[in-house]
Order: structure tokens, then sequence, then C-alpha cells
């Protein structure tokens, strides 16, 4: 589906164009992030644009950065992944501040912002490259994924059961450069507005009331 919505946003762009976009995401003030103390956590819970749009609205969050893992191919582009051939997932590898921001904390959100329990999809997007996947890099972050789940499964939040994989941390493809940011340089395309729009507000209401976003610059 997700293809189908970049299809239509090009012959949107070729008809609107000199239409200013509405500028929709304000400047977030830096934080004293400890750059030398940080940790790095990968997993992918459908669309990535919505997911790293999130995570880098999070204090403590250095930076979030959309790509690939879990194939088996090297390299592997945003068109190839899209063909669910290559056996990656579209995921976010995240930077993090230990002593800002939790691994658990940061499991929180991940659960709030996709769907456990359906199987290679979320939503309309479906693939195998949209699957709900924990990447751990040892066995304790392993142990700590399974008691996140566990909590968020026990919670109710989503009833059903989880079919979030754990895989163990092999490789983080990048992404091409346009689909870091995406979703503040698109913020008016159909998929955009209809599908990621929806679910950051959402995110925003929620974690914003917990204290858990950078503060906005003036």
């Amino acid at each position: 589906m997700k293809k189908f919505f970049l299809l239509l946003m090009a012959l949107m762009l070729i008809s609107c164009s000199g239409q200013e976009q509405r500028p929709i995401n304000k400047k977030l003030k830096k934080m004293n992030i400890d750059k030398n103390n940080l940790e790095y956590i990968v997993f992918g819970g459908g669309c990535f644009w919505c997911v790293e749009s999130c995570f880098n609205m999070l204090n403590g969050v250095d930076k979030a950065v959309s790509g690939y893992s879990g194939g088996h191919t090297k390299n592997p582009t945003y068109e190839e992944v899209c063909t669910g051939e290559t056996g990656h997932a579209e995921v976010v590898q995240i930077a993090y501040d230990p002593q800002i921001i939790s691994y658990e904390q940061l499991m929180e959100v991940f659960f709030f912002l996709h769907d456990p329990t359906q199987l290679n999809r979320q939503g309309n997007d479906i693939g195998t490259q949209y699957r709900s996947v924990i990447f751990y890099k040892d066995e304790a972050e392993k142990q700590k994924a399974e008691a996140a789940l566990k909590k968020s499964e026990e919670s109710g939040k989503w009833p059903g059961k989880y079919v979030t994989e754990f895989a163990q941390l092999e490789k983080f493809w990048p992404a091409e450069t346009y689909h870091q940011g995406y979703y503040w340089e698109n913020p008016n395309t159909p998929y955009c507005s209809a599908v990621v729009g929806p679910k950051i507000q959402k995110f925003k209401d929620y974690f914003g009331e917990k204290g858990w976003l950078k503060p906005e610059e003036n």
C-alpha cells in the first residue's frame, strides 16, 4: 500500500508544484546527551517513517535512523525490500543515552506505536518487511526484550497473542537519504496525512503527558 501512496505522491507533486507546504514540526531543543555514553537498539514495527519520527522526539534519544535489518542480501534498496524477497524488515536504529531514557521506556514506546498481534503487516501495509521484530545484540538484551513484551502483553493494550520476533542483530543498513525524516518533509502526502500523522499525534498526546518528549523551541 505504501508504494501506491508514493506513486500518488509523485503525481500530486507534479500537479501541485509551486504550492507551499505548511511546515508542521517545530525545532526541538537540544538536550544534554552524553555522546560517549550512547547505546543502540534496532527494531521494526511497520512503516519506519512513523517509528523514526516518534523516537526522534523522545528526550534521551540522540538520533533515530530508518533502515533495514534481518535479510540475506547486502546493501538492500527500498525497492528490493518492498518485494519481500530480501528478507529484510523496515527498522529503526535508535541511539540513546541510558542515563536519560531506559531500554524499558523505549520498549514501552515501541509496543505503543504498532500492533504486535498482526503477523507480517501493520494495517494495510502487508508483507514480511512490515513484521514486528526486535533485534538484540546479546542474550542479556534478549531477556530484557522478552520481559518488555511480556509486560506489554499482560497490560491488555493489544488483545490477542503477540507475534513479535526476536532475532540476533547481524547488520543494520541505513535506508536511503530521502527516507530519513520523511514525514516532516512530506506531511501532506496522502499516506503521511492519513496514516502516519494520526499515529504521531496519538504518540505526542500520550507521551507528552508523561513528560517523555523533548521540549520545542518557541
